[in-house]
């Protein structure tokens, strides 16, 4: 394996945040074809996307229950950038749950807004525990703050959990009576490990005024590297509004999507079969291997939730804490550093996600344990045990080993 990466944290006020888990698979060769069949358009999409990719995000929302009309959805050239604009759309102190996908803070801190983290309960990651929430907006508005909005996310990173209905239910009841929208991240529903016993509920089900969803395609649907991400509006007046305002900091922004990438996810987000087969098969494949990850961390002595979703989990080493701090590792800085180095790959601390400092805990993403080739990647995707295959054998035992040293 590569050495791992090395980043300067000298970046300014706005922290450096490590990219979503990629799916390390070789793109759907179907998406390619018609990825390089537009390539030819040397224009890129009209700001918050053309009629025909928004024509097909209104199908995919229409599918899981969610209608939606063109008039409500914006695109951009990925979640970073459209995030953003929300976040300056709307306005107001943000809440969001702890820890929380690494991409969230820097954008209040490019804009200058206040945040605020209210912890999770203890199933789940991605929504904030009811009565934590209810606190933290009593104490920021005495506080002076005006607290407007909940950030959260049904399938999260980096925990790689999914919300309990009932428990996303009381959070979003108890933030929409306290008179704050919510924007929902979805960007990982479509990876669940076990799509037959868990059901991901959108909070716009339940709440279609107060709930601004958007998603980023790379969570399932098109490679990391074709950015694009589209977002639902609610259909109201003041959602209309909102959704011109986003799009016009889209513009301001420049985060149009390419003419080439917005064909390919139009296509992807039509859902056809080669695109269906493959969502599944890398959702079962991620599922198997973070299955293993998550076996490891628990024979180590380590804690970790049982991953649900996405292509990562969350584990918390603070049981072997005597055992790093005789190796000088004494926050997630450091843990970071010391398992980047041990495993050759990157390993996230929780530093990244807003947890404190001093936790021991790393997100461990499953895309790097595939193997180190296209072809190695493809194997795994079509093998009917891919922890037999000996790439993906061999990476689990030297992460199985690295933390078995620690106890």
């Amino acid at each position: 394996m590569s050495p791992a990466p090395r980043t300067d944290e000298g970046r300014g006020p706005v922290r450096y945040g490590p990219p979503a888990p990629e799916s390390g698979l070789p793109a759907l060769p179907e998406l390619v074809t018609v990825l390089a069949g537009a390539a030819g358009q040397t224009a890129p999409e009209a700001p918050g996307g053309g009629p025909v990719l928004r024509e097909a995000a209104c199908g995919y929302w229409s599918r899981r229950g969610l209608p939606a009309h063109p008039q409500e959805v914006a695109a951009a050239a990925g979640a970073q950038p459209l995030l953003l604009a929300l976040l300056a759309a709307y306005g107001g102190d943000v809440l969001m749950p702890r820890p929380h996908p690494a991409s969230w803070a820097p954008q209040a801190r490019l804009l200058g807004r206040p945040f605020f983290q209210v912890p999770t309960p203890a199933e789940c990651g991605g929504v904030p525990d009811l009565y934590a929430l209810l606190e933290t907006v009593r104490r920021v508005r005495a506080e002076g703050g005006t607290p407007r909005l909940l950030l959260l996310s049904i399938a999260d990173d980096p925990t790689g959990t999914v919300a309990p209905p009932e428990l996303l239910r009381e959070a979003c009841e108890a933030a929409v009576g306290e008179g704050l929208h919510i924007i929902s991240d979805e960007t990982w529903r479509d990876t669940l490990h076990r799509p037959r016993e868990t059901v991901p509920l959108s909070p716009a089900e339940m709440w279609p005024d107060d709930v601004t969803v958007f998603f980023d395609l790379a969570g399932a649907l098109t490679p990391a590297s074709w950015p694009a991400a589209v977002a639902r509006f609610p259909a109201t007046r003041g959602g209309a509004a909102r959704r011109a305002r986003t799009v016009d900091h889209l513009t301001a922004l420049g985060a149009l999507v390419a003419g080439p990438v917005a064909a390919a996810a139009a296509y992807a987000l039509d859902e056809p079969a080669a695109v269906t087969a493959r969502v599944t098969a890398a959702a079962a494949l991620h599922a198997r291997v973070a299955a293993a990850v998550h076996d490891a961390v628990l024979a180590a002595g380590a804690l970790a939730r049982p991953p649900r979703a996405g292509r990562h989990l969350y584990a918390d080493l603070g049981p072997l804490r005597r055992g790093l701090g005789a190796r000088g590792v004494g926050d997630s800085m450091e843990l970071e550093e010391f398992l980047g180095e041990r495993l050759g790959l990157p390993v996230p601390g929780g530093h990244r996600f807003g947890d404190e400092l001093g936790a021991l805990r790393v997100r461990l993403d499953t895309g790097p344990l595939l193997g180190s080739t296209p072809e190695l990647r493809t194997e795994s995707l079509t093998a009917a045990d891919p922890l037999e295959l000996p790439q993906v054998a061999e990476a689990l035992d030297t992460l199985a080993s690295a933390l078995r040293e620690l106890r």
